[in-house]
């Protein structure tokens, strides 16, 4: 079940294409902590889904998250890319850890 995004992406496999969630920060005393040294958020909301991968006995294993699911993932997993200034990041599904309902 292949997605088309509006960033002409097509994940391959058991890949998904996800955005990182904006995670709000409350900053006290006024300090400002720049985009180098926040954390990265590990909650990202899928926009592409790869057709999924093709187990031992050549049936294909389905995907276990459907479009528009917001996901906890591995914190040091995917791949960030950034296309036409949207920062997007390519996770296996054995890096999906939980969906967040």
């Amino acid at each position: 079940m292949t997605q088309k995004t509006k960033t002409k992406l097509k994940p391959l496999l058991d890949r998904v294409i996800a955005q990182r969630l904006e995670s709000e920060e409350t900053v006290k005393g006024g300090i400002i902590i720049p985009d180098s040294a926040k954390k990265k958020q590990e909650m990202a909301k899928i926009i592409a889904i790869g057709p999924g991968k093709v187990g031992d006995n050549n049936e294909l294993i389905k995907m276990p998250v459907t479009l528009g699911d917001v996901i906890l993932m591995d914190k040091y997993a995917g791949q960030e890319i950034t296309i036409d200034d949207q920062e997007y990041i390519i996770v296996k599904s054995d890096d999906i850890i939980a969906i967040v309902e």
